[in-house]
């Protein structure tokens, strides 16, 4: 694995800047394969590790590229919940561990540099050199990965007869006798709305 500077590098260049987010996203992730013991997700390792991130921020870009998992590979997997936290899972062994960030590491940071004027300064310092236990706390956790969910794994496809869109992993439900997509099925928590 490289070291946290240059992940951290990469992640700038990924992510377009660094901040404090992606800083944890970054030891997030490392301390995630560290305690799986997987030492090349993004190689040798690649097919073993499947990670449910829980924040639509900038800790997920930095997990993202640590850690190789990604939306199109079906690895990476996004639970909007709105936490500071990401589940790493070994599909080799079953078993998963989820780390979540400190809100405490704040205060930890603003302690150790009170000469810094601005808090996200503070926080980029001080979460490089933090120990994961002031940053982190972590807990073994048992994930049944879906088998739906699995990357490589090709679903049954079918085509909404109210939408004519083509649907894959059996992502419908059947309402009056007929199998619809979802936005069809449900169109009051779908994301848009036709515009006619």
């Amino acid at each position: 694995m490289e070291s946290l500077e240059t992940l951290l590098e990469k992640a700038e260049v990924a992510h377009g800047h660094l901040c404090a987010g992606q800083i944890l996203g970054v030891r997030m992730a490392l301390l995630g394969l560290k305690q799986l013991e997987i030492e090349d997700p993004r190689g040798a390792d690649r097919k073993r590790l499947v990670t449910y991130v829980e924040i639509d921020r900038c800790a997920t870009d930095a997990i993202a590229l640590v850690t190789g998992c990604r939306l199109g590979k079906r690895t990476l997997k996004f639970r909007d919940w709105g936490k500071m936290a990401a589940t790493f899972v070994d599909l080799a062994t079953s078993r998963g561990v989820r780390v979540v960030a400190l809100e405490s590491s704040r205060e930890l940071a603003r302690h150790k540099y009170p000469e810094i004027e601005s808090k996200s300064q503070q926080q980029m310092k001080a979460y490089r050199e933090l120990s994961d236990s002031d940053l982190f706390e972590f807990d073994w956790v048992k994930v049944d990965v879906d088998p739906a969910e699995l990357p490589g794994q090709r679903g049954e496809r079918f085509l909404c007869p109210r939408c004519g869109e083509g649907v894959n992993f059996g992502r419908f439900i059947e309402r009056d006798g007929e199998l619809l997509c979802l936005a069809c099925a449900q169109p009051e928590v779908r994301y848009w709305r036709p515009d006619r």
